[in-house]
Order: C-alpha cells, then structure tokens, then sequence
C-alpha cells in the first residue's frame, strides 16, 4: 500500500468507526431486538421470540388508522410546504422592497428550535388566553375553538405549527433553483408569446424539478418522523392518545409503556415504509425525466 493509498485509508477510518458506533450498531440493535422479548419485565433476561412482534402491529386494530392519519399528517403538511415555499420564493425572486429583510424574517421559522416552536403555538392555541382565538373572537367576531381538547382540532393545530415550521426550507431550497434558471430561457418564452402562467408551466417547473425532488423525498421523510411537533402540542397524544401518528406512538410504547421489543418492531416497519417511498418516487421521477 503506498503512501497516498494510507493517507486515504487514515481519513476515512475514523469516519467509519463514528458511523458505525451512531448508525450501524444502534440499527442492528434496534433490529435484534424487534425479534425480542424485550420490556420493562425483561431488561436483564430478554430472548429472540422470533416475528411475534410484528404480528402483534400489523393484528393492532389502531395500528391502521394511525397509518391513515400518519399519511395525511404527512401528505397535507408537505403539500402547504412545498406549495408556501415555492409561493415565496417566487415572490422574493422579483425586485421586491426590502427583499433581504423579508427573506430574513421568513426563514426564521426555520431556524428556531422546533421545541419552542411548538410550546409557542401550544399557547397560542390555548382556549382563553391564546392568540389563535383571541384573534378569531375580536377580530373575525367568531366563536373561540376547543383547539386542544378536541382530536380533529387539536391534530389541525399539530398541522398547522409544522406547517409554519417547514415551508422556509422549501423556499430557500426553490429560492437557489430560481435563481440557477437562466434568464435566456424566459426572454425566449416572451418572444414565443408565452404569458406568465406559460412561462412558469414551461420553464420554471421544469427546472426546478431536479432542484425540488430531492426536497420534497426530505420533507416527506421528516415529516413522517415528526415526533416533537406531534408530541409537544398535543401534551402525548391528548387527548385520549387520539392524536398520535407512527412515529409518536412508537415513542409512547417506548418511554411511557416500556415495550422496547413492540417498539423496536414498530419502528423497523416504518424505516420500511419510508425506504419503499423513497425508492419508488425516486425511480418515478428518473422514468418521468428519461426520454422516450
């Protein structure tokens, strides 16, 4: 091995060992002990017990429709991500006054801690004294919500929190592509008559969808893993444990019921699911690029 070969060799290693301690092992833990026994009546004498944990998911009655309300958690809030982010950007594109300080302000969403984020908006959607209602009851004149002891409002004010969370990455992200478009394109569409909507149909989408896809495979992936939002404005799930989603229930059985093996199992089967929709928009993507 000659002397450029060891050099590779020294840089790379400690990188592996350090993946391998925070992302291999705990992996192969996680999965060892899905095929276990494990809870707070085995910490010391757990067994492999084989596939019974995962029957005990998939033959859960709720498992299914936290699956369901998981999807819209996910599909509802990436969709106002993207769609927000890529309004704004659009509109920071343009020679607009103070440009700089409204892109400032907008990301700061983005860069709080997501943590005071959602203690924020849980106040905010307190029944008496919150904002959300205080606004709906003197400026709008209507009828003040029971936003957090009702499920379908309390899971709406989870929605909505994360939503204001997440649009700022997919306006900076779309802010970039926009401005990698070149200005050429966009002379030659007005010179072929092409109005506004023609010309954003044409060739903003378009260039942008390379830009975009990895984005939106990130936001979707994120958004599933949700736990903080979910968690923090709903109090665990309240009420009645009406508001989790996957990944939040996994945390319940975790750290509240103590079923390490049923939470282990659990969690393998949404890292499943995440990867089968990853591969699959990615290779639809690829098809929808690849020429005929």
């Amino acid at each position: 091995m000659n002397n450029d070969k060891r050099f590779a060799m020294a840089l790379i290693i400690p990188a592996a060992i350090i993946i391998a301690a925070v992302v291999v092992y705990p992996f192969v833990y996680n999965l060892v002990l899905s095929f276990s026994n494990m809870s707070l009546l085995h910490i010391r004498d757990w067994q492999i017990i084989g596939p019974r944990q995962y029957e005990k998911v998939f033959t859960e009655p709720r498992f299914y429709g936290i699956l369901w309300k998981t999807l819209l958690w996910t599909v509802v809030n990436v969709t106002f991500h993207v769609t927000i982010g890529m309004a704004l950007a659009l509109v920071l594109y343009e020679k607009v006054p103070g440009k700089k300080l409204f892109r400032t302000l907008l990301i700061l969403p983005w860069a709080i801690p997501p943590v005071v984020t959602a203690l924020t908006w849980r106040g905010m959607f307190h029944y008496e004294y919150g904002a959300v209602n205080l606004i709906l009851a003197k400026v709008l004149h209507q009828t003040p919500i029971q936003w957090l002891n009702d499920p379908v409002g309390t899971f709406a004010a989870c929605i909505m929190t994360n939503v204001w969370l997440g649009f700022p990455f997919m306006m900076i992200v779309a802010l970039g592509g926009l401005q990698s478009i070149p200005h050429d394109l966009y002379e030659a569409a007005t010179m072929d008559g092409a109005n506004a909507w023609q010309r954003f149909k044409t060739v903003t989408l378009p260039m942008l969808k390379p830009v975009m896809t990895p984005a939106i495979v990130l936001g979707f992936v994120w958004t599933f893993n949700k736990v903080d939002i979910v968690w923090l404005v709903s109090n665990g799930g309240e009420p009645a444990d009406s508001t989790h989603i996957l990944v939040s229930y996994v945390y319940r059985a975790a750290f509240n019921l103590y079923r390490y093996g049923y939470a282990a199992a659990f969690s393998v089967i949404i890292f499943l699911i995440l990867m089968a929709f990853s591969l699959v928009f990615m290779r639809m993507q690829r098809e929808k690029a690849t020429p005929a």
